[in-house]
């Protein structure tokens, strides 16, 4: 995915703490450093609590590389990793992002894939507007969210 910014721009709101929380949810906590842990909590509009994850910082390489392994959350995505790659193409700071060490396809794999999809989206509208879409803002795309 591109984004109509400098890569520093977009580095920023995927390697801190303030930055995840402009567009993938906003009760997002904790130490945005290798070795730190990030928590993500996930609410309806109404402010019901969905669930929540927690990552290991793995490695930041400003602009450059994001990655953090997951270490709580849902059973399927223990011990995954996110990883989101930059680089450069004219005017905009590509994405290369990535989901992976699955265990399983699943249904709700496939319910991820596309919500990541809907939060890369809210990050090109946060870097790009100064807006996205974190939860419990985000777009619904199914009952379990």
């Amino acid at each position: 995915m591109g984004i109509r910014a400098p890569a520093a721009k977009v580095y920023e709101a995927l390697a801190t703490v303030e930055g995840v929380a402009g567009w993938w949810t906003r009760e997002t906590t904790g130490r945005a450093a290798p070795g730190g842990t990030m928590r993500f909590m996930f609410r309806t509009p109404d402010g019901t609590e969905l669930g929540g994850m927690e990552f290991e910082v793995l490695e930041l390489k400003p602009e450059q590389e994001v990655r953090w392994r997951c270490t709580g959350g849902p059973q399927e995505w223990i011990g995954t990793e996110v990883a989101f790659r930059l680089s450069r193409d004219a005017d905009q700071t590509v994405i290369a992002f990535g989901h992976r060490g699955w265990r399983e396809t699943s249904e709700f794999m496939g319910h991820c894939s596309m919500k990541w999809a809907t939060f890369l989206l809210s990050l090109k509208a946060f870097v790009e507007t100064g807006k996205g879409r974190p939860a419990p803002d985000d777009l619904k795309i199914d009952t379990w969210n």
